[in-house]
């Protein structure tokens, strides 16, 4: 069910206050959901020491949001410097946040290892010799290959870029042994946007095997094990959730098996993205023109550089028209942006009561990898940021992006030298 009834309640009846004061286009995050979304996960997996949610900063690296997520005693998933420092300048340090990078450069690592450190996850073999201090915990990023299968989004793990192969393990914690590395873990991720908790299930399950198999080969403990991230949530209305208490009572089950056998077990880590905040966010747009040629085009102020998941992957966002809900439906529609792209479209042919020009638009569930993949295209500008607070106010927590903003790398210190 895309959107939740409460958010929608919170919403829907100041939206119109909300966009005449703030103006349009936004992303609006409600606290209250992504609260209620975190404690709830915590709970899923408390009988399970050490459990920790890394919230993946990619999804929505917004400081206002992830001082939320440090508030519920979660740490960050980070893949690259502006994600390490923005964890960093909410107050993160040291075992708080995962670096887990690919095809990282030698400053990439000076960076996560400042100010107190990471846990570093490497992704490929031979970075270990490119690490410059090499830490006392590492962790590597697993790919089984043709051993799983991925989803549409990830892809088969064989094609995919990320993580060790197989036969390379064993010999990855050698390395690493060999570099003074004391403490371990193990990473994987093979889907994206999952509603099939079974699929989370096999993948606890095979990381266990393969703990065993490397402690076995080296004689070592995982302090943890991070089973990723990729659980899904409902974008269509038919959609079913994510059975979060049947992941967590299966998983739990996983791990006091492998406890009765070994003697110990490792924490528990996953790095939710799209779970924490995806449902939580949206993106409100004002119509501004109808279009009437061989289909009906209802034009709006925002366009795929605000949200590219439709244009990228053609994915399915919820569209309502809070002042319009008990009108029927129309004849459908195609909701499209003004960027010089035929694939600039929020919605092809959907059935939405007769929309006019200065009605308001709600696009659901762009709480994860809406703002944060915008993009430039055309100079269009990145829309401004808000947050629906637990107390019904309203916050701004990121300005919209200005033309001096776009302009500002065509300000530099000439430099032009003869080769």
């Amino acid at each position: 069910m895309p959107m939740s009834p409460e958010f929608e309640n919170r919403l829907y009846p100041v939206v119109a206050k909300i966009a005449a004061h703030y103006g349009t286009p936004f992303h609006i995050y409600d606290e209250a959901g992504i609260r209620q979304t975190g404690h709830t996960l915590a709970r899923a997996f408390a009988g399970i020491d050490g459990f920790r949610e890394y919230f993946a900063v990619k999804a929505l690296p917004n400081p206002r949001i992830l001082a939320i997520m440090r508030e519920m005693g979660f740490g960050f998933d980070c893949s690259s410097i502006a994600e390490l420092e923005l964890s960093r300048r909410i107050g993160a340090r040291g075992e708080e946040i995962m670096f887990t990078s690919n095809n990282t450069a030698p400053e990439e690592f000076l960076e996560a290892s400042r100010d107190g450190g990471c846990i570093l996850n490497l992704d490929d073999i031979s970075l270990v010799p490119k690490v410059p201090e090499f830490p006392e915990l590492i962790s590597f990023r697993y790919n089984p290959g043709p051993r799983r299968t991925g989803n549409a989004i990830i892809g088969n793990p064989v094609e995919a870029k990320y993580g060790l192969a197989h036969d390379q393990v064993i010999q990855a914690y050698r390395r690493a042994i060999d570099r003074g590395a004391h403490r371990f873990g193990i990473h994987t991720m093979v889907v994206s946007n999952e509603r099939n908790y079974r699929s989370m299930v096999q993948t606890v399950a095979m990381l266990f095997e393969l703990i065993e198999e490397v402690s076995a080969a080296h004689g070592i403990r995982f302090e943890f094990m991070n089973m990723g991230g990729g659980l899904g949530i409902p974008y269509l209305p038919e959609d079913a959730p994510l059975d979060l208490d049947a992941l967590a009572a299966e998983v739990t089950a996983l791990f006091a098996r492998f406890r009765e056998k070994n003697g110990y077990s490792p924490r528990l880590y996953m790095e939710s993205g799209r779970l924490m905040t995806g449902p939580h966010g949206a993106l409100v747009v004002t119509a501004i023109n109808r279009k009437e040629i061989y289909r009906t085009y209802i034009g709006v102020d925002a366009c795929m550089s605000a949200l590219m998941r439709p244009g990228m992957y053609g994915a399915y966002h919820h569209i309502t028209v809070p002042a319009k809900r008990s009108l029927p439906p129309a004849a459908p529609v195609d909701v499209v942006g003004s960027l010089c792209e035929n694939n600039d479209k929020f919605a092809i042919q959907r059935d939405l009561p007769a929309v006019a020009d200065g009605d308001i638009l709600v696009i659901h569930d762009t709480g994860a990898h809406g703002h944060a993949m915008g993009f430039n295209y055309n100079g269009r500008l990145r829309p401004k940021e808000l947050l629906l607070r637990t107390d019904g106010s309203v916050e701004l927590i990121r300005r919209a992006e200005t033309l001096e903003d776009h302009f500002a790398t065509l300000r530099f210190t000439a430099d032009r030298v003869a080769f």
